[in-house]
């Protein structure tokens, strides 16, 4: 493991000989890659507190692992695909693929009338997170300074979270008010705004080309940038305890008494998009590791108070802690991939370490699905067996930390 004061591979501009300027960081384009950002998760994310009372209505109890397994599961077979399309053919292209994916899922689950298509559906869905967000970051990370990685990564995480509070809040709002049809509806339009927003970027990658049949063979180059690996592993037991998250909370805040369930996820998203502020900052000045012991720890900290909450006032301080936890991590290890990775392979690098995100991420949705079954006493459990795990990770951070002071 290495820390972000370390030499590092640079990224595909500056051995072009492009070196990103301090001063043109935020732009035109950049505000277009936050604004088809927070589109792009908007879209899927109001579908998060929904679907799981969705798939019940239509007898699905016993699925509802899936409605997180089957999406993780295609964003993660994508990752093999999409950051090799990425590094060779270009950055936009990829990007485009996974919004227009969203807005097609949209409009499909409005006729996904069983258990099998709205499956199959799902699997379709997940391809859209699988391609969108390793060529959006790329693409970040290709116009922007090294030493300014985490502060604008952490930014990009603002957009992010910002769709992802507006997303479910609106989605509650309007299956409650006008009906689960019209959410579907919303989500298809949010995603053809935000290929709208990604058509006039201008492609960063160098020598960029079109799409050609050995993109996706398999044995045609790596599939992983294994420099990625030390990102990957910290991030599995961070991913296992959000999907354990996201396939219990839906139910947790509803035994809680909330109307709008989505509110609940708007409190984390906030406390997460407050963080981001800073943490990337942090990064750049502190280093990657110091700043991933401290997420790590606080999000095992708040998935504990989560599980033992029995109010809406103790779930609210879980929500924050939880919340601050990922806007701490996320920008850090998403800056940290791309210090590690190998010259001219950052998006396979991302691709690499967001693979680790859908393992786990898939795994707690399915072990939660099956362990919970609509039991709300195993609530608990589940929160616990979250914090245990990113309890883990904070543990395995401190060698590497010490060492580095050390020397």
């Amino acid at each position: 493991m290495t820390s972000a004061s370390n030499p590092s591979p640079l990224p595909a501009r500056e051995l072009a000989g492009i070196e990103p300027s301090p001063e043109r960081v935020y732009d035109r384009p950049f505000f277009l890659l936050c604004g088809g950002t927070v589109l792009f998760m908007a879209s899927f994310g109001m579908l998060l507190p929904e679907l799981p009372a969705h798939l019940a209505a239509m007898g699905g109890e016993a699925y509802l692992g899936g409605v997180v397994g089957m999406f993780t599961l295609a964003a993660f077979l994508a990752r093999f695909i999409s950051g090799r399309i990425a590094d060779r053919a270009g950055r936009r292209k990829v990007m485009l693929v996974g919004s227009a994916v969203t807005a097609v899922a949209g409009f499909g689950y409005l006729v996904a009338t069983t258990i099998a298509t709205f499956m199959m559906l799902r699997f379709f869905h997940g391809l859209s997170t699988g391609f969108r967000p390793p060529g959006t970051s790329a693409m970040l990370t290709d116009r922007i300074p090294k030493q300014r990685r985490g502060e604008a990564l952490g930014y990009l995480g603002v957009a992010g979270n910002a769709g992802m509070a507006a997303g479910p809040a609106l989605g509650s709002w309007l299956t409650v008010e006008w009906g689960i049809e019209w959410m579907f509806v919303a989500s298809a339009l949010l995603g053809m705004v935000s290929v709208a927003l990604t058509l006039p970027l201008e492609e960063t990658l160098p020598k960029s080309r079109p799409v050609n049949r050995s993109d996706f063979n398999l044995l045609d180059g790596g599939l992983i940038d294994p420099n990625a690996w030390p990102a990957a592993l910290v991030l599995l037991p961070v991913a296992l305890a959000f999907g354990i998250y996201l396939t219990i909370t839906p139910d947790f805040v509803d035994h809680l008494g909330y109307v709008y369930k989505g509110s609940f996820n708007t409190i984390i998203v906030v406390s997460s998009i407050a963080m981001r502020f800073i943490a990337g900052r942090m990064s750049d000045r502190h280093g990657r590791i110091p700043i991933l012991l401290a997420g790590t720890a606080l999000m095992s900290l708040g998935m504990v108070v989560l599980g033992s909450a029995e109010t809406k006032g103790v779930a609210t301080l879980g929500a924050l802690l939880y919340g601050a936890s990922i806007g701490i991590n996320m920008p850090t290890v998403f800056a940290w991939t791309t210090d590690l990775a190998q010259p001219g392979k950052i998006a396979l690098a991302l691709g690499t370490m967001l693979m680790a995100l859908e393992v786990g991420i898939g795994a707690g949705a399915v072990y939660s699905g099956m362990r919970f079954q609509g039991a709300i006493e195993r609530i608990p459990e589940l929160y616990c067996v979250g914090g245990f795990g990113t309890a883990i990770a904070a543990v395995a951070l401190l060698p590497p930390l010490l060492k580095g002071r050390r020397s």
